[in-house]
């Protein structure tokens, strides 16, 4: 491999904390024969991915964590292999049925001690461990829309986090532990209008390729593309 070669991430990538096991884990990234590429997942730190520089990669907007680590940005289509991938991060955590802390609550360690005591407690730290941001802004919404029409609503491969309102309700099987979205109806809405070869997704812990459906929900399964 070389870094003309890529791993794409569908998401959850990690960027989490600056902390400096993070950044030994980047720069062991960066020292591989390849380029990492990710889109942004419900476990990503928003605070620091929007706090990055917007650059230009391959005909869409970027942030380089490193120089060949690279998050893919919401809404773009990218030019690689001769091929066209739409890219669109993000999803709705599932895991937070206890709530949203704040930390500037002033009961903000009384509740937490609380949670803590509960066996199996779903909750999150608003931006410590969880960021609204998870989901997108109109805007990007719009650009990715945007960005379709002008490629005529043909990519070759579509790259998100979340799947789509519909698979979404079939691999949830009536559990309710996945609901859909507007940003689940918005993929429903690209699926209904796009013509693409495959979808690539994650956010569901399951490796399962839906052939009817021409899309792939990947977790611990790497599979190759091109």
């Amino acid at each position: 491999m070389t870094k003309d070669d890529y791993v794409v991430i569908c998401g959850d990538f990690g960027l989490w904390d600056n902390s400096n096991r993070e950044k030994y884990n980047l720069d062991w990234l960066e020292a591989k024969p390849f380029t990492t590429l990710f889109v942004s997942g419900n476990h990503e730190n928003y605070d620091i991915l929007d706090s990055l520089p917007v650059e230009e990669w391959h005909g869409g907007s970027v942030n380089f964590i490193r120089k060949s680590v690279i998050h893919l940005m919401r809404g773009q289509i990218f030019h690689i292999e001769s091929k066209l991938f739409f890219t669109f991060g993000g999803a709705s955590s599932h895991d937070i049925a206890d709530g949203i802390l704040e930390p500037d609550d002033p009961d903000f360690k009384l509740k937490k001690k609380r949670l803590e005591k509960q066996p199996f407690a779903l909750y999150r730290i608003n931006h410590v461990s969880w960021w609204e941001r998870e989901l997108p802004n109109e805007s990007e919404m719009k650009i990715g829309l945007e960005n379709l029409q002008k490629q005529n609503n043909k990519v070759d491969y579509i790259i998100t986090h979340s799947p789509y309102t519909s698979l979404l309700r079939q691999m949830d099987g009536g559990s309710g532990l996945y609901k859909s979205d507007y940003l689940t109806d918005y993929l429903q809405k690209i699926k209904q209008t796009v013509d693409y070869k495959h979808w690539l997704f994650g956010h569901i812990h399951i490796d399962q390729t839906f052939q009817w459906e021409k899309s792939s929900c990947l977790y611990e399964q790497i599979i190759r593309i091109l």
